[in-house]
């Protein structure tokens, strides 16, 4: 994490700042709150109402009470980790910020009060007696990530793959010692021999399948709207995908981005406009909501994602997790596998922690369908979600795109970055290694991987339309697919121009690049990337 981030950054389910002059018995109510969560941050020495950077170097006595505050303050004591951030305080002066993570728990935590509190959101909510002992009731299921995988050795395990989720988390020490060091995916028993976890398994494992057999997913495809068996079986389509975790969200996005359909069709302003059967955003929350909150120690049964005409129906072994129902599940968010979820969160297939049910709700309803039903039968958790309703009476196939000019792409980026190009005699350009370094720094600076090429897809469109997408243009596209709720205000604030220069520019690319589903207000943006 970075300052801008933590200047920037809103209070949420992991995140929150507190100001040095905070009392310790205060303190102690996010930190219990979070660990009987999902975990996370605060930064201390910012104040939460202003941002200003306070620092807490010339708060020595203040500082040492904090610190003690996870022993002192919490029943059981949560185990914080503690470092520091250089800063320049409000006063110019050279200090620190401290930054406080909290893990998610299997243990339920009080202050001392005997008071437990949970992270809804951005707040600490104090539980009542029977949310109290229903909390301890679900986090025994957390135990199982922790438990050791019955005949698993270091030789099961993937260490390319530990070695790439190393690279992703920063982590300059072998992969060997960050298992051995985080997350007790290995440990030692009292006979002296390593074990391997439950979660080290399924994110690492060669072949975790070996261990879980029915820890997969599968997709099955059926003619109609409902359900045969027998002599009318109506299955036309049946894709198992295994291996780990990880894979097995890519491999699932990957095929059913293949069977939803796309209509593209004439609106009412004379412009073609395409919908989808299902949001790609629903499609990815769904999938990556089943793999990461699903009961491990059901073993009976995989996740199954069944595809009928008229809607999809993902199930998934196991309830609502923690203290979420249907009633609160926009706003509540308990992760039954803190360990797989903090996974997929570090490669970007979680945004934040608690805001991707409520933004797919959200695009469901803004495309004209209702959000999601939840159903529980038994131990399967079943959540069906509708097929968007097509608009416009005529569908028309999407037009073929010519072949892509790399020569035109690279003057486009180094004409939108203000950088001159020179030829040489073959005629061929010759761009300096600035344009790069420069669209990179401007452009692509703090966007992830995976983002970075949907940024160069948009400079590739832009070239075959003749277009060129100036940084604004292209900071502006950046932040509505990091946020397709975000207001034109934000974006003012956030690119560095003022609001009539954001309409400016969203008109300039309405219909092209990008464009308005739903109303102005309630309604969202999707960039278009084809």
């Amino acid at each position: 994490m970075t300052l801008h981030e933590i200047r920037t950054r809103k209070e949420g389910q992991t995140f929150d700042c507190k100001s040095i002059q905070i009392e310790p018995k205060a303190l102690a109510i996010p930190i219990v709150a979070f660990a009987n969560a999902d975990g996370g941050e605060i930064a201390i020495g910012v104040s939460d109402k202003t941002r200003k950077i306070e620092g807490v170097d010339q708060y020595a006595d203040k500082l040492n009470e904090l610190l003690r505050v996870p022993f002192d303050f919490c029943n059981p004591s949560v185990p914080v980790t503690c470092t520091y951030m250089p800063c320049t305080d409000e006063d110019g002066n050279e200090n620190r910020i401290l930054l406080m993570h909290i893990p998610a728990s299997s243990s339920l935590h009080t202050n001392q009060a005997d008071e437990a509190y949970m992270r809804v959101g951005d707040k600490s909510r104090k539980l009542t007696f029977d949310e109290r002992v229903q909390l301890m009731y679900d986090k025994g299921e957390r135990y199982f990530e922790d438990i050791a995988t019955y005949g698993a050795t270091i030789d099961d395990i993937d260490m390319d793959a530990v070695a790439r989720y190393c690279k992703v988390l920063d982590y300059n020490k072998s992969p060997l010692q960050y298992l051995r060091e985080n997350n007790h995916f290995v440990t030692t028993n009292k006979k002296g021999e390593e074990e391997v976890s439950t979660a080290c398994i399924l994110l690492f494992g060669k072949n975790p399948q070996l261990f879980f057999p029915r820890a997969r997913t599968r997709f099955i495809r059926y003619d109609g709207i409902e359900e045969k068996f027998g002599t009318e079986m109506n299955v036309i389509k049946d894709v198992i995908f295994e291996g780990t975790i990880l894979n097995q969200v890519e491999k699932t996005i990957e095929f059913l981005e293949t069977q939803v359909a796309e209509h593209t069709f004439l609106g009412q302003h004379g412009q073609f406009l395409t919908r989808r059967d299902y949001p790609k955003f629903v499609i990815q929350e769904m999938i990556v909501n089943a793999c990461c909150h699903r009961a491990y120690n059901i073993k009976g049964t995989e996740i199954q994602i069944k595809m009928f005409d008229d809607r999809m129906v993902f199930e998934s072994p196991g309830r609502l997790p923690g203290m979420v129902r249907p009633s609160n599940i926009r706003n509540t968010h308990f992760s039954r596998n803190p360990k797989i979820a903090a996974f997929l969160k570090a490669y970007h297939f979680v945004k934040e922690y608690g805001e991707g049910v409520d933004r797919m709700c959200r695009e469901l309803i803004a495309n004209g369908v209702k959000e999601p039903k939840y159903h529980t039968d038994d131990f399967i958790l079943k959540i069906t979600v509708p097929r968007v309703t097509v608009l416009g009476d005529k569908v028309t196939e999407t037009e073929h795109k010519p072949s892509i000019n790399r020569t035109e792409i690279i003057d486009n980026v180094a004409d939108a970055s203000g950088i001159s190009t020179t030829k040489s005699n073959n005629g061929k350009n010759k761009v300096t290694e600035k344009v790069t370094e420069k669209v990179t720094e401007k452009v692509t600076e703090k966007v992830t991987e995976k983002d970075s090429k949907l940024i160069e897809k948009l400079i590739e469109k832009a070239s075959i339309n003749g277009d060129r997408l100036t940084e604004n243009k292209l900071s502006i596209l950046q932040y509505m697919m990091d946020d397709p709720y975000i207001s034109r205000s934000d974006l003012a604030k956030y690119v560095g121009i003022s609001e009539n220069s954001i309409s400016r520019n969203i008109e300039a690319m309405r219909g092209k690049y990008l464009r308005r589903v739903g109303p102005d207000k309630g309604g969202f943006w999707e960039v278009l990337m084809d």
